[in-house]
């Protein structure tokens, strides 16, 4: 792999250059070559209208309790320590730690009463729609970026149309981007924040001037070439690797991925955050939020970001008090961001976690995994916010009425983006798979 590299002229959250992230050949994306990606996506067609998907997964399972779905009359050692507020919506309240996010839920749906989650921790049935299990079973599930990557194809040439700006995590699962599965690999989602490799050059070995003087960069990487002339992708190699070239060089990708050319005003709206993993788990990186609306104002179609580590089993509150604050910041700009640029018909954001939390407090603090019930936020893509989908019994222990399952919300975000239920992929073995089990968008919201 190769390191683009060259003149500092703009950090990220964490001090490292823009240019650090972007390389040549795997691309982060599990070894395959961008030229791969590229091949598949032309094959794929493209579509006129850009509609985009920003999807938001809070990893290790948020308290429900504590942010959308409060329950003040409930005994002490249920209902925490957070108290509700008044929001902009009459009847909707959620924590205190969220004041901005209060000043705008007309822009939002809360689902209050999400079923069917898995048991374990994992990102993959918020992001495919399917339990780990069953994905395993039907020979791995796509993730919806994958599945928008291979139905839709790019936008731009020059912008990859599923981007993963999670990093590598502790618990591999928590830092899971969305995986292609049966799509294969040239349906990855382009990672600019994965941890580098053995073997990879520097910025220090290689500078920008050098490579854009040298097309002869493809001798760096003739381990890759040996590997594409095995593939499928031999034919046509030569037009594909000079696509990859130019998308590297282009400057449209490097300049989404810049959050230093914004406003600063704007900038300190969403909150720069940190690059620094919380444990074993995401960080609370704001400029993510920012850098995902770059992207898809840009061409891209689908952006995942894994945000902070919500698995609270001890100090539940304690932790929360830092971290909802962030979230706060972070989404409620995003969204508002989304709206001032004319982008909210357009741009669908959903933010949930793998599973609730219990809602008895244990002795630590904290609160323990909870299958039975969750919640999910929902905003832009053209939908009818400003309300409350479902609920939950007085303790927050079970739906209540109108359970949402993670495949409704799939397919209101697959239908925000033009994709109905006739539309298919096909697994390793060329058999035709639908894309969801059934395809029932929300009636509320669409």
């Amino acid at each position: 792999m190769l390191t683009l590299g060259g003149k500092v002229r703009g950090a990220f959250c964490d001090g490292v250059t823009r240019r650090d992230f972007l390389r040549v050949g795997g691309l982060a994306l599990g070894g395959m070559s961008l030229p791969q990606i590229l091949q598949a996506e032309a094959q794929a067609g493209v579509r006129k209208s850009h509609k985009a998907v920003i999807m938001i997964f809070l990893a290790g399972g948020p308290p429900h309790q504590d942010m959308f779905d409060l329950k003040p009359d409930a005994p002490s050692g249920i209902r925490g320590e957070f108290n509700p507020i008044h929001t902009n919506v009459p009847g909707l309240d959620i924590c205190e730690h969220m004041p901005r996010l209060a000043t705008m839920m007309d822009k939002f749906v809360v689902i209050r009463s999400m079923v069917g989650a898995g048991g374990d921790h994992s990102g993959g049935q918020a992001l495919t729609g399917f339990t780990d299990q069953i994905s395993k079973v039907q020979g791995g599930r796509p993730s919806l970026g994958a599945i928008v990557s291979r139905l839709q194809g790019p936008v731009d040439p020059s912008m990859p149309p599923f981007v993963g700006l999670s990093p590598r995590t502790g618990e591999v699962r928590w830092g899971n981007p969305g995986d292609p599965g049966y799509l294969g690999m040239k349906h990855a989602p382009f990672t600019p924040f994965r941890t580098e490799t053995k073997g990879e050059k520097t910025a220090e070995q290689l500078d920008q001037s050098r490579l854009r003087g040298r097309m002869g960069l493809l001798g760096e990487m003739d381990v890759w070439r040996r590997q594409a002339e095995a593939s499928e992708a031999v034919n046509g190699m030569d037009e594909f690797s000079h696509r990859a070239y130019e998308i590297l060089t282009s400057g449209k990708l490097f300049r989404a991925l810049d959050v230093t050319k914004e406003d600063p005003k704007l900038r300190a709206k969403y909150g720069v955050g940190d690059m620094i993993n919380e444990a074993d788990g995401p960080p609370c990186c704001n400029d993510h939020f920012l850098m995902a609306r770059r992207l898809v104002e840009a061409g891209a179609r689908c952006v995942t970001i894994s945000f902070g580590r919500w698995d609270t089993h001890g100090q539940n509150f304690k932790s929360n008090r830092e971290r909802i604050p962030k979230l706060d910041k972070a989404l409620s700009s995003l969204v508002q961001d989304l709206h001032d640029r004319g982008l909210d018909k357009d741009v669908s954001v959903v933010v949930w976690g793998e599973f609730g939390r219990t809602p008895k407090i244990n002795k630590d603090a904290g609160r323990d995994h909870w299958p039975p019930v969750s919640f999910a936020l929902l905003a832009g893509g053209g939908m009818r916010t400003g309300q409350v989908i479902g609920s939950t019994n007085r303790y927050a222990e079970t739906a209540k009425d109108r359970p949402v399952t993670f495949q409704e919300v799939f397919a209101t975000l697959y239908n925000r983006l033009g994709i109905g239920p006739e539309d298919y992929v096909t697994d390793r073995s060329g058999r035709p798979m639908y894309l969801l089990d059934r395809f029932e968008p929300i009636r509320e919201v669409i």
